[in-house]
């Protein structure tokens, strides 16, 4: 028994092995790489092949280059803009948008209240057309505003530099009330400078802030050419547009006075604040790191640049730095002046005596023939003689001048009793 099962198990033993070795021929088999003959082909049939595939190129490229300019303006789906209107559909339809200031609702009183609600349900039953509310959320810009208060700010400090020489004249004449007045005003104007600079930094702080949205509200008014109604062939491309034009103004104002009752005011868009709405609502992120308002003002849609020219700019500055020098000068020549006028007033005063002596000797010429030749020749002596005193007391009244020149520069009481004393010591 054991003898017959030992050649069984050698036979086994022997297939298994030829069917290992033929899976292995098999597996080699599907994984040689096959390189099948290619048929040969003529001449004439390469240059058709060739020929076809740039026919395929070329009709390729026609209908890329449609297809993309197609669905660009498809995906506008409007034409142009032009006065305050979108036109859309080669014509056929246009539009005008109403940007509508919202009211505090929550704190109105009840009477308030039912007024808006009334108002605006009086709006609803008097529309005759189809309209259609549009609110666009804007991150908050605050240039315009920012600029305002920047030329505010600049405006007062040229007010306080005029405010300081009107003061330094004041207190050169000696004029206290009118000092203090001006420095009143002047320390009022610098609270409203002040005040006005932090106002500046912190709106511009909040301008920085790119969380802070501000949501605008829009009623879409549209009207269609085939509204004209008659024909549209009796009617020139002109004609057509002024009729849009005219009906979709009106409209345009029914809804601002309707929308009044609710106490909610209203405005047509202009183009570029049409353009603005459109850039906005096509550019989200984008708008917020470029903005169309400050495209627009640099010129960005310019042929040529309209910059200024640099020598422009630099005779603007030089004629800042001249007015600003100017209005230095003025003030100081203003000092200056007043300085002399003073110093010429204290100069006659001392000369007075002088001119008074001058004038009597003149007096008594006159009267010559009508005197005692003894009492005219002690007269003329006696003039002489104080003449005389005055000049060898004129080295000595130098300090004094100076002195009253200095007091007369503080105070005009101070230089009269100086003067009154150097009469008494004449």
């Amino acid at each position: 028994m054991s003898g017959e099962i030992i050649p069984l198990l050698q036979l086994g033993i022997f297939l298994i092995m030829i069917i290992m070795v033929l899976l292995i021929v098999f597996y080699i088999y599907l994984m040689k790489p096959k390189n099948p003959k290619k048929p040969v082909q003529t001449e004439t049939q390469i240059e058709d092949e060739e020929a076809e595939k740039k026919k395929v190129e070329q009709n390729y490229g026609k209908f890329t280059t449609n297809l993309t300019r197609e669905s660009i303006f498809d995906f506008m789906e409007f034409d142009e803009i032009v006065d305050n209107m979108i036109v859309r559909k080669k014509g056929t339809q246009y539009i005008m948008v109403l940007q509508c200031n919202g009211v505090n609702y929550d704190l109105m009183s009840e009477q308030e209240k039912i007024s808006v609600e009334e108002g605006f349900v009086q709006f609803l039953n008097t529309l005759r057309f189809p309209i259609q509310l549009y609110i666009q959320s804007r991150t908050l810009n605050l240039r315009d505003i920012i600029e305002d208060y920047k030329v505010r700010v600049d405006n007062l400090t040229i007010e306080i530099d005029k405010l300081n020489a009107k003061i330094a004249q004041a207190k050169a004449q000696g004029n206290r009330a009118l000092k203090e007045k001006l420095e009143f005003e002047r320390r009022r104007k610098l609270n409203i400078l002040e005040y006005g600079i932090s106002i500046t930094d912190y709106v511009e702080k909040l301008s920085s802030n790119k969380n802070v949205l501000q949501q605008r509200t829009y009623v879409v008014v549209s009207y269609y050419s085939a509204e004209i109604g008659g024909g549209l062939d009796k009617f020139s491309k002109e004609e057509i547009y002024n009729m849009c034009f005219s009906e979709l103004y009106t409209r345009c104002q029914n809804i601002s006075s309707s929308l009044a009752n609710s106490q909610i005011t209203s405005s047509i868009l202009d183009s570029e604040e049409l353009a603005e709405l459109l850039y906005v609502a096509y550019n989200r992120d984008e708008s917020e790191l470029l903005q169309l308002s400050k495209a627009l003002d640099a010129q960005y849609d310019a042929l040529y640049s309209t910059g200024k020219d640099v020598l422009k700019k630099k005779q603007e500055k030089l004629d800042q730095e001249i007015s600003l020098a100017a209005i230095d000068m003025a003030t100081d020549s203003i000092l200056k002046a007043d300085k002399r006028k003073q110093i010429e007033e204290l100069e006659l005063q001392i000369n007075k005596e002088e001119k008074i002596k001058q004038k009597a000797s003149e007096l008594l010429d006159t009267y010559k023939n009508q005197l005692d030749k003894r009492v005219y020749k002690l007269a003329k002596d006696e003039i002489e003689n104080s003449r005389k005193e005055n000049e060898i007391q004129k080295p000595k009244q130098t300090p004094k001048l100076e002195e009253g020149k200095k007091s007369s520069q503080t105070n005009p009481v101070v230089r009269k009793k100086i003067v009154k004393k150097r009469r008494m010591e004449n």
